[in-house]
C-alpha cells in the first residue's frame, strides 16, 4: 500500500522502524456524513443530502473495512440506490488498481480510471495520505463524502430510509453507550489486532498485539455462549464489524498474519455465530473468499515474497448454526 504526496503517488509502506516494529493504522482523510435531508454530519460539511443513485462505493472484496459497508448496502436494501465499482484483488507498487483480470473487478464504473489514487487526486489534487478503500464518492458535487467505514455504515443505516422504507436500525440510540465499548475493543484487539500482529516486524510488537487478539477471543466465545448476539438478542453494527475479520480469520489471518493460537473453528460459539452472520439475508453475496484468499498472499510480499497461495481449508459456512 502506497500513499500520495502533494499529490504524487509513492509506494511506500508504512514506517515500522519508527514505532518499534509495531504497525501504526493511519487516520481516514475524508470525513463527510449523508444525511436525509443534508444537514452536517458529526463531523466535516454538510450538501449531502440521501438521493437514490447520487452516490457511488468503490471497495476491495477482499478488505473487511469495505466488507462492512457492502454488508450495510445489502441489508438496508440500498443496492438499487448506491452503485459499486470492485477494484483488483492484487494491491501492488499503484496500490489498488481497476484491473479487470480477475474474476468480479469491475474497473471504474465513474472515470475509467486505472488506479484508485486517481479518484482521491480528482477531488484533492495535491492530497497527501494513504488511499484506502472504501471510498463514497457523491456525483452530483465530484467529489469524496468519505473513506471511513465507521461511519458510511452508520450513514447507510439510516440516512435513506425514507428513500427504501427499510426501517432496521443496527446503531438504536438507546443502546449506543452499551455498543461503543464492545466496539472500540473489538477494533483494537480484532479487528486491527490482526494487522498489528501479521504486520509487526519485531518479536515484542508481534507479542504485544497476538496475546490481547486471542485474549479477545476467548472473551468472544464466552460472552456468545449466554447471547445470541454481541448485545443479546439484537443484531447491531457491532456484530457486522466483528463478522468481517472472522469470516477472513482461518482462510488468511491464522496462516498468513501468524494468528495461529486457534481457529474459529476451535470455538464452538465463535464458529456458529460466524455461520449465523454468514447465512443472514443478503450477507453471502458480499463474501467473495477468491478476492480474500488472493489479495492477502500475493499483495504483501514482505511476509510472502514468493506470493504462494495456500490451499486453504474447505469450510462449511452453511452447516445450520442452532443460534435461532
Amino acid at each position: 500500500m502506497g500513499l500520495l504526496v502533494d499529490g504524487k503517488w509513492q509506494d511506500k509502506w508504512y514506517d515500522t522502524k519508527a514505532t518499534g516494529g509495531e504497525f501504526k493504522r493511519s487516520e481516514a482523510s475524508f470525513r463527510n456524513w449523508i444525511t436525509a435531508d443534508g444537514r452536517p454530519g458529526p463531523s466535516g460539511e454538510g450538501g449531502f443530502a440521501a438521493e437514490s443513485g447520487r452516490y457511488h462505493l468503490y471497495v476491495s472484496y477482499a478488505c473487511p473495512w469495505a466488507h462492512r459497508t457492502l454488508i450495510f448496502r445489502a441489508i438496508k436494501r440500498l443496492e438499487p440506490h448506491i452503485t459499486v465499482s470492485v477494484v483488483h484483488p492484487d494491491m501492488l507498487d499503484k496500490g489498488w488498481t481497476f484491473s479487470t483480470d480477475f474474476a468480479g473487478a469491475t474497473g471504474d464504473a465513474l472515470f475509467g480510471y486505472d488506479h484508485l489514487h486517481e479518484v482521491y487526486t480528482r477531488d484533492t489534487p495535491d492530497m497527501t495520505g494513504r488511499v484506502t478503500v472504501p471510498v463514497l464518492w457523491d456525483k452530483a458535487q465530484g467529489r469524496i463524502v468519505s473513506n471511513e467505514s465507521a461511519e458510511i455504515i452508520r450513514m447507510f443505516n439510516s440516512a435513506f430510509d425514507s428513500i427504501t422504507g427499510d426501517r432496521q436500525d443496527f446503531w438504536p440510540a438507546a443502546r449506543r453507550a452499551a455498543i461503543e465499548p464492545v466496539n472500540a475493543r473489538i477494533y483494537d484487539t480484532v479487528n486491527n489486532g490482526v494487522y498489528k500482529a501479521g504486520f509487526a516486524t519485531s518479536q515484542a510488537a508481534y507479542d504485544k498485539a497476538v496475546v490481547p487478539l486471542f485474549e479477545s477471543l476467548d472473551w468472544l466465545e464466552d460472552h456468545l455462549a449466554e447471547n445470541r448476539f454481541l448485545m443479546g438478542e439484537a443484531l447491531t453494527e457491532a456484530d457486522w464489524r466483528l463478522f468481517t475479520t472472522l469470516i477472513r480469520f482461518d482462510p488468511v489471518y491464522h496462516l498468513h498474519f501468524k494468528c495461529n493460537r486457534k481457529r474459529i473453528v476451535d470455538y464452538p460459539n465463535l464458529w456458529a455465530y460466524t455461520r449465523a452472520l454468514y447465512q443472514w439475508p443478503g450477507v453471502r453475496g458480499t463474501v467473495h473468499f477468491d478476492h480474500i484468499v488472493r489479495h492477502y498472499h500475493y499483495s504483501h510480499a514482505s511476509i510472502n515474497p514468493h506470493r504462494i497461495i495456500p490451499i486453504n481449508p474447505v469450510l462449511d459456512y452453511d452447516a445450520p448454526h442452532g443460534r435461532g
